[in-house]
């Protein structure tokens, strides 16, 4: 199902939601996506966030419109080291990103982690916040150098950030509509073991809410709101690829499977759930006995979901450890790479030129390869499929 762009815009201005997910120095690809939003005066009502995803939502969050392209910017430039750009020839990029990644592990990324006087491995059992490689306290000082938690905690934007409760292996949602948001809420949300360590909040201890699920959509579909939501997953992992060829390719493929082929599920399995509250709605409106008992969401007002799905989808030749690759020539390059992508989106603008079929509640567009498609309904036994493979 393609858009159309002869179809007349909708007539009320929707409600945009940001879902930013975890990716390590990936995240660069965010500050190109929500640079091209800003230039076109699209500012989200709300920004969820994962891992890398989380410092990036609440930059956005704890900012005016004007400021925040500049302290996205800024931020990236003040967690990562100065670099010599590599030259165009792929052997000397590939030892100029082995080199950034290298000086990542021995030195940490200024104003982000620095590494622990004592390999934990040689530790005795200490206290959880101890029980890691890095410690990552300097980013506390950094996101109230970078976001204005009084801005964040005004609710002008809502912020979600989720995180993992260690005690219970369960995904939690920090938000500011919900509670008060601080720094260490976001920082809770980047503690990804074994490299960092737990970040306690409210006495209890969190690790990155990436160990549960990459992508925070689910901080989204149950909250009523405007009755037309857009909202943009800008997805840091690309399932699909050739074959690899070396051992370096393998590593990089088996991590981008592991993390996107859960994304493309999640979108799916959010969609479907929003099409099936809709058609229960659309049943029980016409009083049909079989579903006239069914509780839960029809009791909820009507609303059109469009999920704008943006894949990241990097040069080939890529580093396994590129999420911790952090040269300052590499975020360029990622933030390019997310603003020519959301450019894409933005001048397809399929939430407004697609008509949406009656029986359905949410439409997902994917954005890949300069490319915007809207995909027919997702297909519940392909999904049942995918998850018994084990995607």
């Amino acid at each position: 199902m393609d858009a159309n762009p002869d179809a007349p815009p909708s007539p009320a201005k929707p409600g945009v939601a940001l879902m930013l997910q975890g990716g390590g120095a990936l995240g660069a690809y965010h500050i190109g996506a929500y640079q091209a939003m800003a230039e076109h005066d699209l500012h989200p009502d709300w920004v969820a966030g994962i891992s890398i995803g989380a410092i990036n939502a609440a930059i956005i969050a704890g900012n005016q419109p004007r400021n925040r392209v500049d302290q996205l910017a800024a931020l990236w430039e003040a967690i990562s080291w100065p670099d010599v750009p590599p030259l165009p020839i792929p052997a000397f990029q590939t030892l100029h990103d082995m080199a950034s990644n290298a000086e990542a592990l021995l030195l940490g990324q200024p104003n982000f982690f620095t590494p622990r006087p004592l390999n934990p491995w040689l530790r005795p059992p200490s206290p959880p916040r101890e029980v890691s490689f890095y410690d990552t306290t300097p980013m506390l000082l950094t996101l109230r150098r970078f976001a204005d938690f009084a801005l964040i905690n005004d609710r002008s934007v809502r912020l979600s950030l989720g995180a993992t409760n260690i005690a219970t292996g369960e995904l939690r949602f920090f938000d500011n509509h919900r509670e008060q948001i601080e720094p260490e809420h976001v920082l809770a949300s980047g503690s990804l073991p074994p490299a960092f360590p737990p970040t306690p909040v409210e006495g209890r201890l969190y690790w990155d809410g990436a160990c549960v699920s990459n992508t925070p959509l689910d901080a989204i579909v149950d909250e009523p709101g405007n009755p037309h939501l857009v909202v943009f997953v800008i997805d840091l992992w690309d399932a699909a690829g050739p074959p690899p060829e070396t051992i370096s390719e393998v590593l990089w493929r088996a991590k981008q499977i592991q993390y996107a082929s859960r994304s493309a599920h999640h979108v799916d399995a959010v969609a479907t759930k929003v099409n099936l509250r809709h058609a229960l709605r659309l049943l029980q409106s016409r009083d049909a006995p079989e579903v006239a008992a069914v509780p839960g969401a029809p009791g909820q007002a009507e609303r059109r979901l469009d999920i704008v799905h943006i894949l990241y989808r990097p040069e080939a030749g890529q580093s396994p450890n590129s999420d911790a690759e952090f040269s300052r020539s590499s975020i360029a390059t990622r933030r390019a790479d997310g603003y020519r992508d959301m450019q894409t989106a933005l001048a397809a603008q399929p939430w407004l030129r697609t008509e949406k079929p009656a029986h359905l509640g949410a439409l997902v567009h994917r954005v890949e390869r300069h490319t915007v498609t809207t995909l027919p309904e997702p297909n519940l036994h392909s999904m049942t499929d995918r998850s018994a493979r084990g995607v």
